[in-house]
Order: structure tokens, then sequence, then C-alpha cells
């Protein structure tokens, strides 16, 4: 291999995110085919990209990193041309691509050459989506028309200090300057645009791809992400009732040995998204969230509410899971939707996509209900009537359309108050109760908050075997 692992940065995190001694370089001796513009006169080594495929935990991926100390990393003809040929090969056999991305643009000594290229390079990520995982890492300038690389792939992840993302510089953006809103920090694209998974040190993100690695399918065919499962099946979660607010911990506590790789983490924060294990199976799981307790026990607050944001994070985490066959769980605690001014604009299409994630996704679908479950907001969060396999509910949760006392209210507008207590009790008990939603089917059984690891485990296991068929179509429109 004719790379240096001590050389530059692009070399340095191959190194460092793959075992050991595993890359292989592809490529190396590639350059830059252009002579215009006094091209000829620069070295352009491996025309700026470092290509080829190790292993990580032992699973196959193919990598590219590109190498900013090189025409600070552009993008040329040959350059867009390498990485399209990792992409055929992972194709081909089918394992993930990452990307490590540190790219000053497009090269413009190269203009419709690079240009078109680079147009390739799009063409074979929509045709890896949902086939191969794609990743990308962004540790320098990824602006532009790049930009739209880490759009196109499943997961983004962000170095906190020196990355930056953007199709248009913030100086470039009408009334904004970078000090009033650096649109292009890691901060922004992971918390306000919802677009970066997750942020850190170099070290930080390599090791986060290194485990997300492990456990999600090499591709939409063959699943070798279990592991062995060293917890017990029936271990009681003695405290996860005190965990139906921040329901990240949930997950966590019902997980095998408590693991829960969080996804997009400082977005939507009231939609929980990430993996878990059961019984050494990857699990996709998504939970609406209230609290979100630090180290040192102060809470942030969130409405019950469906949120705009959320419905889209939840959408594309769904469709993630469907296209490469992870079961679903969902913990759910929602009694409405977000109503603002704002939210109004984009929430019934927001709220539609989500329902159309849960309704088309064939993989297995188990829902826990741990908290209030009301109205349309919980019919879209994964309930009985649009494709549940399973629905489970704690002893004290509420289903029906709206809370007991405002339907009194509503159906006995001119009763007193004792009137109103009476009604609210009998309508609690006959359409708001977790066992009135059971006598109707709508619910397969209410368990105990401490048992729910051993139910969704065994509700997992039941449908491993699922098979279900849609509509032949070519696609949906939501």
């Amino acid at each position: 291999m004719s790379y240096n692992a001590t050389g530059n940065p692009a070399s340095r995190r191959i190194a460092s995110m793959l075992d050991e001694g595993s890359f292989v370089e592809i490529g190396g001796a590639v350059t830059a085919r252009s002579t215009d513009f006094n091209l000829q006169a620069k070295e352009t080594p491996s025309d700026g990209v470092i290509t080829g495929y190790g292993v990580i935990d032992g699973n196959l991926v193919y990598v590219y990193s590109q190498d900013a100390t090189v025409l600070k990393g552009a993008v040329g003809e040959m350059h867009a041309r390498k990485i399209a040929n990792i992409y055929d090969m992972a194709m081909k056999m089918g394992a993930p691509v990452i990307g490590l991305v540190d790219c000053a643009g497009l090269r413009l000594q190269e203009a419709t050459d690079a240009l078109e290229a680079f147009g390739s390079l799009y063409h074979k990520q929509a045709f890896a989506s949902g086939v191969i995982p794609q990743i990308t890492a962004i540790f320098g300038m990824c602006g532009g028309g790049l930009a739209v690389v880490p759009g196109l792939t499943d997961f983004t992840f962000m170095e906190s200090k020196e990355g930056r993302l953007f199709v248009n510089s913030p100086n470039a953006l009408e009334g904004n300057e970078i000090s009033k809103c650096d649109t292009s920090s890691a901060e922004y694209q992971s918390r306000t645009s919802g677009l970066v998974d997750g942020i850190g040190t170099e070290e930080e993100i390599l090791g986060q791809i290194r485990t997300l690695i492990s456990m999600i399918p090499a591709n939409n065919e063959d699943d070798n992400s279990y592991e062995e499962c060293l917890d017990d099946l029936n271990r009681v979660c003695a405290d996860i009732a005190n965990a139906s607010e921040d329901t990240g911990i949930a997950l966590a506590q019902i997980s095998d040995s408590q693991v829960f790789f969080e996804v997009k983490k400082e977005y939507a924060k009231e939609m929980a998204a990430g993996f878990i294990r059961l019984n050494g199976m990857t699990i996709g799981a998504l939970a609406n969230r209230s609290k979100i307790y630090d180290a040192e026990g102060n809470a942030e607050s969130f409405d019950t509410v469906l949120t705009v944001d959320g419905c889209r994070k939840a959408a594309d985490f769904l469709n993630f899971c469907d296209a490469f066959s992870i079961p679903v769980l969902t913990l759910t605690n929602v009694t409405g939707y977000e109503a603002t001014k704002a939210a109004e604009k984009d929430m019934a299409k927001s709220v539609a996509k989500l329902t159309y994630a849960f309704a088309n996704a064939t993989v297995p679908k188990v829902n826990v209900i741990v908290g209030k479950a009301y109205g349309s907001a919980y019919v879209a969060m994964n309930s009985k009537s649009i494709g549940a396999d399973l629905v489970y509910a704690w002893p004290d949760t509420q289903i029906g359309m709206m809370d007991s006392a405002l339907a009194a209210k509503i159906m006995y507008a001119d009763a007193d108050a004792e009137v109103l207590k009476e009604k609210a009790a009998a309508y609690k008990e006959l359409q708001s109760s977790p066992m009135s939603a059971a006598r109707r089917g709508y619910v397969d059984a209410i368990i105990e908050p401490a048992d729910t690891r051993k139910y969704v485990i065994g509700a997992f296991e039941m449908l491993f075997t699922k098979r279900e068929d849609r509509p032949d179509k070519k696609h949906g429109t939501v």
C-alpha cells in the first residue's frame, strides 16, 4: 500500500478508524489528468483522495478520505472517479461506504470535467441508497455542491471545531455574517438543520463510526450485525417507570448491556431515535420524550407533542430501518401536535410523512405505550391501526381521544363540578384506560413496566420471520 499512516490527516484518519493494518489502498497512483491553467506544474498525489477498503471489527468497509494537503482537497475529475469506483465496488460486495471529507470544493482548473465527474458521484449515491449504508464524516470544509453528499448519505458526523458544512457561506446569506449566526458550524448543523447525527473531536467521531458499523447491517440483504447477548433476557427493569419522561434512559434500560446509540441527539430532542440491542439483535428505537436529564440531574423539558422536526427525524430513521430490515420499537407518550403559527405551515405534511413511514414499513414493529396516547398524534406513533404488529401498554397509561376531564367538559358543558367529576371518571374507565383499549383489541397486553425488556424481546423473537407485502407500485408519493 502506498499511503503513509502518519504522513497527513487523511491517512491518519483511515488508520485510526479501521482495524490495525487492515487498509488496502486502491488507485494510489492516480493523478490529475487536466493540464489547463498550469495544473501540470502541481503535484497531485492520489489526486487528493485516498481510496480503498479495510475492516472495522471484522466488517468489510470501503473508505475514501480527502487529502487537504493536495490542492486543499478540491474535487477534480479523477478525484471524483476514484470515489465513484469505490461505490461500484461496495455495491458489488454489499459493504458500507465511509467518506472522510476535508475539501475546498470543486477544482476550478478542471471546470466541466470536474463537474461532470462530480455529478456521477451523486448518481452513484442515489443508486446505493437503501442498498448499502453510507456514512460521511466532515473534518474540514464541505461546501457548495459537496454539501449535497452528506445529504445523500444515511449518517453524518462532524468535527466540532474545524468542520464546516454549508451550501451557501454564512456571509453570503442576506442580513447575516458568520459572527451573527455561523450556519456552517457543527452546532448549527446538528441542532438546527438536523443533518448531522453526531459531533465531537476527530477521535470521538471515528469511535462513533466504529460503533455504528458494528450495529447496522452491511447491506439490505445480508445481516451480520448480530452479536452474542451476555445480558439476562428476563432482566427486570426495576426503575424504568421513572424514565417514562426521559425515554432515552428507558431505551437504554431495555437494551442488552444498557447500550443506546442515539442519532441526531441534538435535533428535535423531543423525539429520541437510535439503535439498541435485544438478545443480540439490532433494533431501531423511537420514543416520545418530555425530559432530558444531564449528569447533574438537571432536566430540559419538552411538551408531549409531535413537532415538525420530530416527525421528519422519525420518518427518516424509519425509512433507513425499513430499507435494511431492522425491526422497530417505539415508546409512545404523546398528547397532540405542536400548536404554533410556524409549525402549522408544515405540520400536516410532516405528520403525514411519519404516518406513511410507519404504515409503509414491512419490518417487525412493536409499540409500548408508556404515558398518554391521545388522538391522531397517537395514531401516527406506530398504533395498531397503521400497522404495529404488537402493542403493549403500562397499567397507568391513558389511551383515547383526549384527557377525560376535558372530554367530560365538552360533552356536559352545562353540568356542575360534581357531575363533571363523575362523568370524567366514567369516561376514563370506559374510553381512555388501557383495559378499555385492550378489550377492543387495540392493545395486545397490559404489562408491568419492569417486565418491558422481557416482553419486547419475546415479541421480536416471535416476529423474526415476518413477511409482509405491499401493493405493487413503483413507489409512494408521500
